[in-house]
């Protein structure tokens, strides 16, 4: 049996992250002992043995709709969306007075093709604003983008909001970049289970253990609560071009 929470699993909550998944397991009376943080995530979303994980709203709509079932929603309560909502957060350096035209102008950082805050959400953005990225970066990471931002390889950069409040929090990437604007919000990352699991009595667990969280991790992870999104609302979210077709474009 398989969990995983590598989605927001930075150093500095991973003790956090360790003491949620007890807390899931010991309410749901079964699982791994352990969180696994040293497989591929896509291995670990297909794999038949999975119980629990979190998984980004691109790939569950482009990939793994049908092959797993939806658990529940976290709530972070994030400023301007609604309850298990969020948005991304276009980020320069602080020196940078370019507005958005003039930063899509440069070099656009990004994580992968199929994340839903860090590719799908700023390019659909920035085309409903006529606006295509001149030049593309693929980092790996939203920290890692971010990193690009600050360093001068890249001029701007999407990350989701939950990452970005958790970049200002743990590291001193909020003092090297600023805002610049933010996208409209989507549902967040979707805890996930394989097709073989019960995922209600998966998600009464996790209710569980979200109430059984100290107040010190619930701040920690910034977790409310867990709601229910239908799977419908996660499909219904646009389709960005492919950073190949962006850059036939320019």
């Amino acid at each position: 049996m398989t969990a995983m929470l590598g989605m927001y699993d930075m150093p500095a909550l991973q003790p956090a992250n360790d003491r949620f998944w007890t807390l899931i397991r010991a309410h749901l009376g079964e699982g791994p002992e352990h969180l696994t943080r040293d497989r591929d995530f896509w291995d670990i979303w297909k794999d038949p043995e999975l119980v629990f994980a979190q998984t980004c709203g691109m790939p569950y709509r482009t990939r793994l709709h049908g092959e797993v079932q939806l658990v529940g929603t976290p709530d972070y309560g994030l400023p301007g969306c609604p309850p298990g909502h969020y948005c991304s957060v276009f980020v320069a350096r602080v020196d940078d007075d370019r507005d958005l035209e003039g930063l899509v102008a440069g070099t656009f950082a990004y994580n992968e093709a199929l994340s839903q805050s860090g590719w799908a959400a700023p390019v659909v953005h920035l085309s409903d604003l006529g606006l295509t990225p001149s030049s593309l970066l693929e980092t790996g990471g939203h920290a890692l983008s971010a990193q690009a931002v600050a360093e001068g390889r890249a001029d701007l950069a999407s990350l989701d909001a939950l990452t970005w409040t958790l970049l200002t929090e743990h590291s001193d990437l909020g003092d090297k970049l600023c805002q610049v604007t933010t996208t409209k919000p989507t549902p967040v990352l979707p805890y996930i289970t394989s097709n073989g699991q019960d995922a209600g009595r998966i998600g009464q667990a996790v209710r569980a253990a979200i109430d059984s969280l100290t107040p010190e991790d619930r701040q920690a992870l910034h977790i409310h609560g867990l709601i229910d999104i239908a799977a419908e609302d996660y499909l219904a979210v646009p389709n960005p071009p492919t950073p190949q077709a962006i850059r036939t474009q320019t």
